[in-house]
């Protein structure tokens, strides 16, 4: 068969295939096919079942400043409620508030990731706990020094042998502890997951608009990368940012997995509470997220190494408004966090 006559053949398949896509959803609210969007209930390791002393210890560690080198950071610090468990900068800033490489992610539904970090090198959130406190350029923590302090504070001391009472004090316990809240931080009550559950009013015309385009491989394609439920794929992808392009570019996932397609490729962000995030993408560099939009429309600044997934769009102002709405609508409301008191 000539390489034409196979092309021929392949493209019915390649329509047929984007309109089951396209039409795979029923977009009334509560529909059994908008079901696989609910999240279900928080996964854990059986190693580190949750119960209300490991989180209550994880919070307290989570906020407590004196687990950094200086004694002046917390993972609140980057991870703040307030910026939508982010730090509201373009890139980190860290030990001796340096400027780091890479943008905040928020801490918003790591419970369900299957990789972490913006290049995957941490593989779950016990793991990913002690990275910020390891790294020099980050939080900066002496261990040594730091497993003293713990084990010789009286309300640490109490804390840590009500949540791991067969544990000692040292890594292995600090970092369950902070996995166990990190993993109350939770977003599933957002204006999308109540439409899907089947209340008609959650969504507005405009936002259910906003989740056609967002579902349609012909427009948006959106869904290719921010998957059902939790809005990712746990995958990476190098979506052509302009950093790409500079003399020393940071190349992401290849770092740990030298395969060409993953030069310059960064793990899917969830779209779960994204307007609280801002700025965007793991360089910071959208600012809003009709900015996102903006920069998928073009598929991508720099087109070298650029993800298979990514192409140009063609989207008139309406359904881009449209898309931004839809986006917007997967925030659930903001509920207080309460600062824990500390142990002196």
């Amino acid at each position: 068969m000539k390489t034409s006559t196979k092309i021929l053949f392949l493209l019915p398949l390649i329509i047929f295939s984007n309109t089951v896509l396209a039409s795979q959803y029923v977009f009334k609210s509560g529909h059994a096919s908008l079901q696989k969007w609910i999240l279900p209930p928080v996964p854990y390791p059986e190693d580190n079942k949750p119960n209300q002393a490991r989180i209550d210890l994880g919070k307290m560690l989570f906020f407590d400043p004196r687990l950094s080198g200086d004694g002046n950071m917390s993972c609140a610090t980057c991870h703040n409620p307030m910026f939508g468990w982010s730090d509201g900068l373009p890139t980190g800033k860290g030990f001796k508030s340096q400027v780091l490489g890479r943008a905040s992610p928020t801490v918003i539904n790591t419970a369900y990731a299957g990789i972490l970090m913006w290049d995957g090198r941490k593989r779950s959130l016990e793991d990913q706990a002690l990275g910020p406190l390891e790294a020099k350029v980050e939080m900066h923590a002496d261990f040594d020094q730091l497993i003293s302090f713990l084990k010789s504070n009286e309300g640490y001391i109490k804390a840590f042998k009500t949540a791991y009472p067969n544990l000692p004090i040292g890594k292995e316990s600090l970092a369950k502890a902070i996995a166990s809240y990190e993993r109350t931080i939770i977003s599933n009550n957002s204006p999308f997951d109540r439409w899907v559950k089947g209340d008609k009013k959650a969504l507005s015309k405009k936002e259910i608009n906003g989740f056609k385009v967002f579902v349609d491989p012909n427009k948006g394609n959106c869904v290719v990368c921010h998957q059902a439920p939790n809005f990712t794929d746990d995958g990476f992808h190098n979506i052509g940012l302009k950093s790409f392009a500079n003399s020393n570019p940071d190349l992401g996932r290849y770092a740990h997995r030298p395969v060409r397609i993953l030069k310059g490729a960064f793990k899917t962000p969830t779209l779960r509470d994204i307007k609280s995030s801002a700025p965007y993408f793991h360089d910071g560099s959208a600012e809003t997220l009709a900015a996102v939009v903006d920069h998928y429309v073009t598929g991508g600044e720099v087109k070298s190494n650029l993800s298979p997934n990514m192409k140009s769009l063609t989207l008139s102002k309406k359904e881009k408004e449209a898309l931004v709405a839809f986006m917007e609508a997967l925030s659930s409301p903001a509920t207080p966090v309460t600062l824990p008191i500390l142990p002196l």
